[in-house]
């Protein structure tokens, strides 16, 4: 069977570029093995997102944000340091701005992205690729259920190991950081007041991300044999330390999840594209969690490679075109990256020198409306 564009990976990534891709002529397959419709729970999921107003844009823009069943706007994020004086506050109104973005669960925005998709006719292949082959036109793509399909265009959005990039043999960069990411969701009768809040300490961060005025998912970062540790205590204890970590600021929280953690590993494709082929999402670049912009980058991923293809006059999958999406990407995806890598660096040392170096950096940014304003507006999607 043919197909105009083949998307590999129905997650979030791969579904919001087949719905940037539905109102045009193209023929359009997602081939994903696992449940694209994720089942949506009364309780809140483990796993979510800091979406950007750039990225609620999107979403607006190919009709998924309206059918988003849970969305916390959040108008504050706050930062504040164990082991000097600084500290960091970014208000939505500095930038005449409603809110800074929205805490959703990553499953409810692949649902409502899923329910969009319904309505289109993009096609769902429920398979793995095995084997792909470059033809004059495209590429053939083998399936696992012994299915051949052709494309013009492939889009690799499997994920950090993308098995895409490997079948295209693209290389890539690889920073492990020896450390893991715990996440659970919280409660706590004192109110997070629409804010995010980041603690640094001298072993770890903590995230809090409010998903309403009383619960909250955490992702506490830490060194792989603290991580562990942290993993090996009873919820009970987990939520004393937790509580701790951020000197109790919202009194003694309590779980009301279980407690996952998976490893911080930073991956860079060193070619997002060749001919007739892209990578987009973390199969082009996965990044430390510490700014929560993950996702938030292969949105943006979208709005461009989307917008290059469809203004192009060139066949589908020319490489030229191809080329202006990764040129247009990359910088701003290895800048992201990069400054993930130097602000965990950085507050990883705790010299006395760079502790007060440190502190004095975010005070004066605090106190600097011009440099604020810069790194709030990257952070919100508008670099």
């Amino acid at each position: 069977m043919s197909y105009d564009i083949i998307i590999v990976g129905g997650g979030m990534v791969g579904q919001a570029f087949a719905l940037s891709m539905a109102k045009t002529d193209y023929k359009i397959a997602i081939i994903e093995p696992n449940n694209p419709n994720p089942e949506l729970q009364a309780d809140y999921h483990t796993r979510v997102s800091a979406i950007t107003p750039t990225s609620e844009k999107l979403l607006k823009n190919i009709s998924a944000w309206d059918l988003i069943k849970r969305k916390h706007a959040f108008s504050h994020t706050s930062v504040w340091d164990q082991n000097s004086h600084g500290s960091l506050d970014f208000h939505a109104q500095d930038e005449n701005l409603d809110h800074l973005g929205h805490i959703i669960e990553n499953d409810v925005i692949q649902s409502a992205l899923f329910s969009a998709l319904e309505k289109t006719d993009v096609e769902f292949i429920n398979a793995k690729v095995t084997t792909l082959e470059k033809t004059t036109t495209g590429y053939q793509v083998q399936l696992d259920n012994t299915t051949t399909l052709a494309c013009q265009l492939l889009i690799g959005a499997d994920g950090a190991r993308s098995r895409v990039r490997d079948l295209a043999s693209i290389e890539f960069s690889e920073n492990d950081y020896q450390q893991k990411a715990i996440v659970c969701n919280i409660k706590s009768l004192q109110g997070f007041k629409d804010t995010t809040w980041q603690r640094f300490l001298s072993d770890s961060i903590i995230a809090l991300l409010p998903l309403s005025e009383h619960q909250a998912s955490i992702v506490w970062s830490a060194e792989n044999t603290l991580a562990d540790e942290l993993m090996q205590l009873s919820k009970e204890a987990f939520a004393k330390r937790l509580s701790a970590g951020v000197e109790y600021r919202f009194g003694e929280f309590e779980l009301v999840s279980d407690i996952q953690a998976f490893p911080l590993i930073e991956r860079s494709a060193k070619d997002y594209v060749q001919e007739n082929l892209a990578l987009i999402g973390d199969a082009a670049h996965n990044i430390h969690p510490l700014a929560g912009q993950g996702v938030n980058l292969g949105f943006s991923d979208i709005i461009e490679l989307s917008q290059q293809l469809q203004s192009s006059s060139k066949p589908l999958g020319d490489y030229s075109t191809l080329r202006n999406y990764a040129r247009a990407r990359r910088l701003d995806n290895e800048l992201m990256a990069k400054t993930m890598t130097g602000l965990n660096w950085i507050y990883k040392e705790n010299n006395e020198p760079l502790r007060w170096l440190r502190g004095f950096g975010m005070n004066i940014i605090n106190e600097n409306p011009t440099l604020k304003s810069f790194l709030q507006k990257h952070a919100l999607g508008n670099s």
